[in-house]
């Protein structure tokens, strides 16, 4: 009777499960029927809302471009405004304010190359062609100053302000000593040569140290703007004038090989001494000094612009120069005569000294 129980019951039980696998597939059919009208309807969603979505996308990048454009805007009227300011400092001139007009004419130059690299905003030539004749108008005033306040601070030098640059044991004595070729006179040379040696000069100040700076500035922003050729011409014409000057107070004169022939010899003999004298006792240290004050406030002015700063000094001292050397080089080729021996021997050594001096 056992047996035929266990059967019984497991019939039930395998009905039981059979039933409760027929229910589940029932619900996953439903859970999936009703999984399936959920795609449909997204889908549908989806579609409907896809016009949406891209009307969204198209308002969004429309809003990032005006946001684009609205900041390039500002740039432009930015470089407009400054340019604006620039112009009524450049109209104004340099004479005022100097720092301000140099701030302007930085302005125009980056006007010019923002407007250069972007030519394809709308009158972006217009603004170009007038920052760049502004600067060409900038440029003219700052080279007429870069003259004017050379020429406002380039006198002659008097002797006396060389005399008292000098010290007292080589300032000129009264009697011209140095013509006569004897030891005495050559004891006076060597004596003032180890004077010289041993000597202290006092600083000569040709432009006054505050005006320098300014005039370094006007020379970098000529030689930026790409006119340096302008420069050099008003320095050295300036310049060369104002050496030339103080050199003629001192009593250096061209003399020509013409000039000297039609001189007696007592007449130029009494000169050659004169000559012998003053450049060996006096002239020569204040030429030395004239030139080495003309080698001090061109390296300050040219600071930084070696090429420059060379060639203006080259170009200013050579006239005069050429002016200190011209009555030795005429006496030289002026006619031979025993009598000039001893006294051209004494000139040479007078040239010898200048030319490595100066």
């Amino acid at each position: 009777m056992g047996v035929p129980r266990a059967i019984e019951a497991l019939s039930e039980r395998a009905a039981s499960v059979r039933d409760a696998l027929q229910k589940s597939q029932m619900i996953t059919d439903g859970m999936v029927a009703i999984l399936g009208s959920f795609d449909h309807r997204l889908s549908a969603l989806e579609t409907a809302m896809r016009p949406t979505q891209i009307r969204t996308h198209s308002i969004r990048k429309a809003h990032e471009n005006i946001d684009k454009t609205l900041k390039a805007a500002d740039v432009i009227l930015a470089q407009f405004d400054l340019t604006r300011k620039a112009e009524a400092k450049i109209l104004r001139g340099p004479h005022e304010d100097l720092e301000s007009y140099l701030e302007a004419i930085n302005q125009l130059r980056t006007t010019v190359r923002f407007f250069s690299s972007n030519k394809n905003y709308k009158s972006s030539d217009g603004v170009l062609n007038h920052a760049s004749n502004l600067l060409i108008k900038a440029m003219h005033k700052l080279e007429d100053e870069f003259r004017q306040l050379l020429v406002n601070y380039s006198k002659p030098v008097e002797p006396d302000r060389l005399f008292d640059c000098l010290p007292n044991s080589l300032r000129p004595s009264s009697t011209p000593s140095g013509h006569k070729n004897d030891s005495s006179g050559k004891s006076q040379s060597n004596h003032n040569n180890k004077q010289l040696q041993a000597a202290v000069y006092k600083p000569l100040t040709l432009i006054p140290p505050r005006v320098l700076p300014l005039l370094h500035d006007l020379a970098q922003q000529m030689v930026l703007a790409g006119s340096p050729q302008e420069l050099l011409r008003a320095y050295r014409d300036t310049r060369a004038s104002a050496l030339e000057q103080s050199l003629r107070k001192l009593g250096v004169e061209r003399l020509s090989k013409e000039d000297v022939q039609k001189m007696q010899w007592e007449v130029l003999e009494a000169k050659i001494g004169n000559w012998i004298h003053f450049m060996r006792i006096a002239s020569l240290k204040q030429v030395k000094l004239l030139f080495s004050g003309e080698r001090k406030i061109c390296d300050q002015i040219f600071e930084g612009v070696d090429s420059l700063r060379d060639q203006c000094f080259a170009e200013v001292t050579a006239n005069s120069v050429s002016v200190l050397l011209s009555f030795g080089d005429a006496i030289a080729k002026s006619k031979r005569s025993p009598e000039k021996l001893f006294v051209l021997l004494d000139m040479y050594e007078i040239m010898r000294e200048l030319q490595s001096e100066v």
